[in-house]
């Protein structure tokens, strides 16, 4: 029988192992019964524990370890530990890492740009003056009111925004702001709405020649985003014979 199964058979019997290690070679005993009868079991009613002979325990320990079969573990024996590789990444390397700082930086910067175009268009309507008197059929007028706001913005070809307009993206955003919707094209909002004689136009119409379109003001005045080096502003009507159209 082998020292294992006979380990097996003593566990399965109820009987205890002791295992001790010496000159590099490991002992396995076991030890039942015998043992167990050494120690008398705890009195009823208060605690209390009655004595054990520790003496005899451990002679007898000491007997059982003595006689029992020996199993060796050859000296030059190694523990093997699996290990797995860890990789490191630096900050410079880490292309998500790099793409999330630029995401970062291009939305600060757009941020920037849009803070430093809304601050010179702030001070382009507070240092601007008009260069006509404002019809009273302008005074509380919706559209005339949106369309003032905007007085000083810089004339930007293209421009449809606050931090720039050209003469349709002018008209088209005002417009937008009461709910009608114009395409970012002179021509195209000539389409738009219905022709009115100019004896009947009233000021919030739209006013368009060939090329040019602006808001008709009352009077012989208007508002528009004029052209290059100028900024959004009330004008004394240049053109000679301009359409107007009413919206809405």
């Amino acid at each position: 029988m082998t020292p294992l199964t006979e380990l097996a058979q003593n566990a399965a019997v109820g009987r205890r192992t002791a295992v001790a290690a010496a000159g590099g070679a490991l002992l396995v005993s076991t030890f039942g019964g015998a043992m167990a009868a050494q120690a008398a079991p705890l009195e009823t009613g208060p605690a209390k524990m009655n004595s054990v002979d520790l003496n005899a325990l451990t002679s007898q320990a000491r007997e059982s370890l003595s006689n029992a079969p020996v199993v060796t573990v050859a000296p030059d024996a190694e523990l093997s530990v699996e290990k797995s590789a860890v990789s490191v990444v630096s900050a410079a390397d880490n292309e998500d890492y790099q793409a999330e700082l630029a995401a970062k930086e291009a939305e600060e910067a757009a941020e920037a740009a849009a803070a430093e175009a809304a601050e010179a268009a702030a001070t382009a309507v507070s240092t601007a003056s008009s260069s006509v008197d404002i019809p009273a059929s302008a005074i509380g007028n919706s559209v005339i009111s949106i369309a003032s706001r905007y007085i000083g913005v810089p004339y930007v070809s293209g421009g449809g925004s606050p931090s720039g307009f050209d003469c349709s993206g002018f008209t088209s955003y005002v417009y937008g702001q009461l709910g009608i919707s114009l395409p970012h094209s002179s021509s195209a909002q000539s389409g738009y709405g219905t022709q009115v004689p100019a004896s009947e136009a009233q000021a919030g119409d739209l006013m368009w020649t060939p090329g040019h379109v602006s808001i008709y003001a009352g009077g012989n005045t208007m508002i528009d985003a004029s052209k290059p080096g100028t900024v959004v502003d009330f004008r004394t009507i240049w053109q000679s014979n301009p359409t107007f159209i009413r919206l809405g």
